[in-house]
């Protein structure tokens, strides 16, 4: 199987919805624009950010919130740029499955935080670091290894998107694969889920289908569940937990 091969990982392909609710890219993006506050929050509860919802739409109005660190209410301000950043592109239809818009999100996302931002593990000036991600009691995953130029973190990137782009017609799995393939592959030092779940909104919002955000109720699970993806590499779990987490399947 081509598509799993380039991705890295596999899952139940008729356990997803054959076609979720499609509406205009006007009305998703008004929808988007509108629960941004709440996107921002969600986003920041699975980071492990401290800042409540209220504190959330406080900074976001504009007003700093006292008693926290900057560097956390930095991660909320780059979450809400890179936010804004999507919406534009789906509106302008200029969004695209690509590295381009990949690494121009990211360089938002993890303005700051990240060693480097905006560029694969390996393009910068670190050539060496491989980040590796914790998973409890099941150890560490660990990436393919950094090293200059990333030529294999660029050559797993073409093949994997191209497999999706020529093999996945569904926009909802496509999407969806694609927030797990760059959480696996962790093409950056951090801010990999995050960025890839804005890559993950920006296919279905230019699709007509509203964008996922994971409730930040249910961070628990989406931590738990993401643990088993990355033992496994079987992402059958985590599609339906994030069919459970659009709205149209509630």
């Amino acid at each position: 199987m081509t598509l799993f091969t380039d991705l890295g990982f596999q899952w139940d392909r008729a356990a997803i919805p054959k076609a979720m609710p499609t509406h205009s890219i006007k009305r998703v993006c008004f929808r988007f624009h509108r629960m941004l506050p709440e996107f921002v929050w969600d986003a920041s509860v699975l980071e492990g950010n401290p800042f409540t919802f209220p504190e959330v739409k406080t900074l976001l109005d504009g007003v700093t919130v006292g008693g926290r660190k900057i560097s956390d209410q930095e991660q909320i301000l780059n979450l809400a740029d890179s936010s804004k950043y999507l919406l534009s592109l789906v509106q302008q239809e200029r969004f695209a499955l690509d590295k381009v818009t990949f690494c121009n999100l990211h360089r938002i996302v993890a303005r700051n935080e990240a060693l480097e931002w905006g560029v694969f593990r390996g393009e910068g000036e670190e050539t060496h670091y491989t980040p590796d991600a914790a998973l409890g009691e099941k150890g560490r995953y660990t990436p393919l290894s950094t090293v200059a130029g990333a030529p294999e973190l660029n050559r797993v990137f073409a093949a994997g998107t191209r497999a999706l782009a020529g093999q996945v017609d569904n926009a909802f799995e496509r999407g969806c694969a694609f927030f797990l393939f760059g959480a696996l592959q962790q093409f950056f030092f951090d801010g990999n889920k995050r960025t890839s779940r804005f890559m993950m909104n920006g296919v279905l919002m230019s699709n007509g289908i509203d964008a996922i955000s994971v409730p930040a109720q249910r961070a628990g699970d989406f931590n738990e569940k993401m643990v088993h993806f990355y033992t496994s590499k079987d992402a059958t779990e985590m599609m339906a937990f994030l069919v459970e987490c659009h709205p149209g399947a509630q």
